[in-house]
């Protein structure tokens, strides 16, 4: 059916609005690097406990690092603090040999500390949200110095990749703080200790991050003294400082990428966000109860004129989890714009008695001007079908106290806005659609149970042949195309802008920030 909603109707729904913010004055020299690595979808403001990540691992991995990392391609593991590792035939076995390296403080870096962090992101009281990634580790053991053997309980094919993300800690500092008081303790922005590149010097709050180079860092020094992650209430902000020469790098959004790539002081980067954004429903709520209630939210949005007016054509629609095509199975069910077959779907589910036209709260974390437009869009699609979403956003730590809350309250978030990691790795989407990982061991938060999704996915995470993996995710795919646990939007495009002063400088708009291998210690600013 023809859309209703051109690029200018999209344009004219979308409410445009951004605030400036005073920013802190830096001279530019040869010697400190700034830029705003928190900002945009793969940061995350504020936050300096690794444990409490979802996001901003591209500011945080370089002062922490994990075992193992991703390439800067995300196409394949790269040693970290693990200088190379073996695998079991029964793939239940990783033994690891680790690099010779001190913590920021002089301490030195062994098997220890690995063991230790694992085993306090699987403690409860430490309240990380890698715990449920974790699950499948039954012991981890020392032999010596300079080697970790860990034990799974099965085989899990993710395991790795949940490495990843697993930023190792000085035991000799983190273990004089009880773990269930480890989450606010003010260490982690006043005196963190980590292995990487750059150690921690300071924070200004809501200004600033300043890292100093670590004289004795294994790769060698780093070429400038220092590094600074501005804080930024907007991206708009940001490309401003950008375009004023205060920053020297930043995320932008889809509309400044012209500009910028008219202008050779800029080199534009861009990759595959490899996060499939989708409306969420909360199924401890009983408006979605019904599978036609949710085809009809689905048929209600015209997501190629949002991709085509908004996104400017970089973003890939998503009719499941995934829009990779050895993920997606033919015959899929594509959703097709059509506010007809909405109203019909909703009206076959007796709408008007369940909802009618109340309010209902449609939270978010994704605060940038491009989401305000894309949400605004959306909200006025579903009202033309019936459907009166109200958007509510708020920053991510805000957004994570109430979905993660100890006794959330569904009436809070019915519905959300909201990313998940679909690559590199596809198993990174178990932890938001399985029913094994519903808080507080996991972060399926919106409750979902949908049997046959539990039992592609618990397949698809066992399966150890290469061969016969994407055959498993593709069932994956195939139930929650048929379920609808999630009304699946698009995977988009990420933008990043560096100036051409930068050298030898690596960013990858990876799902929530990484990590990936940026080689930060060679990065370099020319005079």
């Amino acid at each position: 059916m023809a859309s209703k909603f051109t690029r200018a109707a999209v344009l004219g729904a979308a409410l445009l609005g951004c605030s400036a913010l005073t920013a802190p004055s830096f001279a530019e020299d040869a010697k400190t690097i700034t830029g705003g690595f928190d900002v945009g979808p793969g940061g995350f403001q504020g936050n300096f406990n690794p444990m409490a990540a979802t996001s901003g691992f591209t500011w945080l991995s370089i002062y922490f690092e994990p075992l193992v990392t991703y390439d800067a391609g995300l196409s394949k593991f790269v040693p970290s603090l693990a200088s190379s590792w073996e695998v079991s035939a029964d793939q239940k076995t990783y033994t690891f040999k680790l690099v010779e390296e001190t913590w920021h403080d002089g301490e030195a870096f062994d098997s220890a500390d690995v063991k230790f962090t694992i085993e306090l992101n699987k403690n409860p009281d430490a309240a990380s949200v890698l715990s449920a990634r974790l699950k499948t580790v039954a012991g981890v053991e020392t032999p010596d110095p300079r080697t970790v053997v860990v034990t799974l309980s099965e085989p899990n094919a993710a395991f790795l990749d949940s490495l990843t993300k697993v930023l190792i800690l000085p035991e000799h500092a983190v273990s004089k703080i009880p773990a269930a008081e480890l989450s606010k303790n003010a260490w982690w922005s006043t005196s963190p200790v980590g292995t990487g590149p750059f150690k921690f010097t300071k924070y200004e709050t809501d200004r600033f991050v300043e890292l100093a180079a670590d004289e004795d860092y294994r790769d060698g020094r780093p070429k400038v003294d220092r590094l600074i992650n501005r804080y930024f209430e907007s991206s708009a902000a940001a490309v401003a400082a950008l375009r004023a020469g205060e920053i020297q790098f930043s995320y932008v959004e889809t509309d400044d990428v012209p500009t910028f790539a008219a202008d050779s002081a800029y080199k534009v980067i861009e990759g595959t966000s490899y996060v499939a954004n989708y409306i969420g429903f909360n199924t401890e709520v009983a408006l979605w109860k019904d599978l036609k209630v949710r085809q009809a939210v689905m048929h209600a949005i015209d997501r190629k004129a949002i991709i085509e007016s908004l996104y400017k054509g970089a973003a890939t629609e998503a009719n499941c989890g995934f829009v990779v095509d050895r993920l997606v199975p033919q015959g899929l069910e594509t959703f097709a714009y059509d506010p007809e077959k909405a109203k019909a779907l909703l009206a076959e589910a007796g709408w008007d008695e369940v909802n009618g036209d109340k309010p209902i709260v449609w939270l978010t974390y994704y605060t940038n001007p491009l989401a305000t437009n894309v949400m605004a869009a959306i909200q006025a699609m579903l009202a033309e079908v019936g459907i009166n979403v109200v958007p509510r956003a708020v920053d991510t730590a805000t957004y994570n106290g109430i979905i993660l809350a100890k006794t959330p309250k569904p009436e809070d978030f019915p519905l959300v806005y909201a990313g998940l990691g679909n690559g590199p790795d596809p198993s990174s989407i178990n932890i938001g659609l399985n029913e094994t990982q519903i808080p507080p061991v996991g972060n399926n938060f919106l409750h979902i149970r949908v049997p046959e999704l539990n039992a592609a996915l618990d397949t698809a995470l066992a399966e150890t042949d290469d061969t016969k993996r994407d055959a498993r995710y593709q069932d994956v795919c195939k139930a929650m195309n048929a379920h609808l646990p999630w009304a699946p939007m698009w995977v988009t495009n990420r933008y990043g802008v560096a100036s051409v002063k930068l050298k030898d400088f690596v960013w990858t708009p990876a799902p929530g920030g990484g990590p990936f291998d940026t080689d930060a210690e060679k990065w370099s600013l020319a005079e």
